[in-house]
């Protein structure tokens, strides 16, 4: 089997390589060929994983181009991460979104639309070409907004496509580490749209645990619930995607960016990582200093969401977005069967949504393909939000693939966090002013 990852020169690249070896005999592993238009960081990133290939002894195979067409070439699956723009595209997104008073958070709302504009194109690009060159392979998304990008895929007919995020799955994994059993034990009711999802249940031998989680506060401090107000959860009754943060704390959430944004804290984080690398001296050094830059990271994640409860949240167990993507693929390719949260085609999963709309529902994977598990219709408390959202989504994605800026207006008006043409408008027209590189041919 030939994995292709395309954004391999990205920071966390090696983490994905690290898991993908570690199952490297279980799929069938032969190469992980890593993909990046930026050579230097590739370089870097590619040496971090060659490193790793050798301490894990899983005989693969690891390569690095620059070529998309030598990477998808006999490729099986190919992973998509990448960030056109780069980091100082997402602080623009940020800051521009700031200046007219809403969230520019990279995957909902303003900033989630100036992702959009960038991605999406160059995510059909490579489906264009995995068209030609590796037809039969799997394309699975973990770039952002997931969401959306997937939306275009299949709007564009690339339906052997997924959207992977670690979240559709944490309510799965925070229930099983409360209750002290096996994750696949633990049932779950998922539904929604990618960063905006909710978990109804989770049954574990016929028992939904869900309440009575819910109702035990370490169980919400102990997990990324804690962003929220306890009230706020338990008023939902259910597990709430933590993205959900941006819509019921929304001015809270604009007051934590003012200072620094997110993406204004990354990339402090990767200026002080990458010198470090380039003068670690050997690769066991840059892997350390590498494996220290993860961990602090990942405990700056949503930092500002509600910053006055401490409690410290348990780290992730689940290998995050690539443990999603490992397990896919492993039942995608003849392994064992899997339930899991995935970002697909609705195909009649939630009733009130469109069949051919992308929600984050469970999912069964196996040989067959990736069948959505039907849901029924959304209570109505959730529905509101999930239908407003999916109605700005429909929009972006048409304007996007038109490049249509009357229509993006629009469909920043029907965002839940704008709902303004007088904020749609500047918005529109900072962001194509400041991708202008990316936004050629926009009406």
């Amino acid at each position: 089997m030939k994995l292709a990852l395309i954004g391999g020169g990205g920071i966390r690249a090696p983490l994905f390589v690290q898991s993908a070896l570690r199952r490297a005999a279980h799929i069938g592993l032969d190469e992980i060929c890593l993909m990046d238009v930026d050579a230097r960081q590739l370089e870097l990133f590619g040496a971090l994983s060659r490193e790793l290939g050798g301490r894990e002894g899983a005989g693969v195979a690891i390569t690095t181009t620059t070529q998309a067409a030598v990477a998808l070439t006999g490729a099986d699956f190919v992973i998509t991460t990448i960030r056109p723009g780069g980091i100082d595209g997402r602080i623009a997104d940020e800051r521009i979104a700031l200046d007219i008073g809403v969230l520019g958070q990279e995957t909902t709302g303003a900033g989630g639309f100036a992702m959009a504009l960038r991605s999406i194109p160059a995510i059909l690009d490579y489906a264009r070409l995995m068209a030609d060159l590796c037809p039969d392979a799997w394309l699975i998304n973990f770039t952002n907004p997931a969401g959306l990008v997937t939306q275009a895929l299949y709007d564009e007919g690339f339906e052997r496509a997924v959207g992977i995020c670690d979240s559709a799955n944490s309510a799965q994994r925070a229930v099983a580490r409360w209750a002290g059993v096996p994750v696949e034990t633990v049932v779950t009711e998922l539904f929604g749209l990618n960063h905006l999802s909710f978990t109804r249940s989770a049954v574990v031998a016929g028992s939904d645990l869900l309440p009575d989680a819910l109702a035990d506060d370490a169980f919400l401090n102990s997990s990324v619930q804690r962003v929220f107000e306890p009230d706020v959860v338990r008023r939902q009754g259910m597990w709430l995607n933590e993205y959900l943060y941006y819509f019921f704390h929304a001015e809270k959430a604009v007051a934590s960016f003012r200072n620094a944004s997110r993406g204004e804290e990354i990339r402090a984080l990767n200026e002080r990582l990458l010198p470090r690398l380039q003068t670690a001296g050997d690769p066991g050094a840059a892997l350390d200093l590498y494996f220290d830059y993860e961990r602090e990271r990942s405990a700056s994640y949503m930092r500002g969401a509600n910053g006055s409860r401490t409690a410290a949240v348990h780290p992730d167990d689940g290998e995050g977005y690539a443990g999603v993507a490992l397990d896919v693929i492993g039942a995608l390719s003849g392994g064992r069967r899997v339930r899991t949260g995935l970002n697909v085609a609705n195909a009649g999963a939630i009733e009130d949504l469109r069949d051919g709309d992308v929600v984050e529902v469970n999912c069964h994977v196996d040989a067959c393909g990736i069948q959505p598990v039907h849901f029924g219709r959304m209570p109505e408390r959730q529905s509101y939000l999930v239908q407003s959202v999916k109605n700005y989504e429909r929009l972006a994605v048409e304007a996007i693939r038109k490049r249509d800026r009357e229509l993006a207006v629009d469909a920043l008006v029907a965002h839940p966090l704008v709902l303004s043409y007088s904020r749609a408008r500047p918005l529109v027209d900072r962001y194509l002013e400041a991708h202008a590189a990316y936004t050629t041919g926009w009406a």
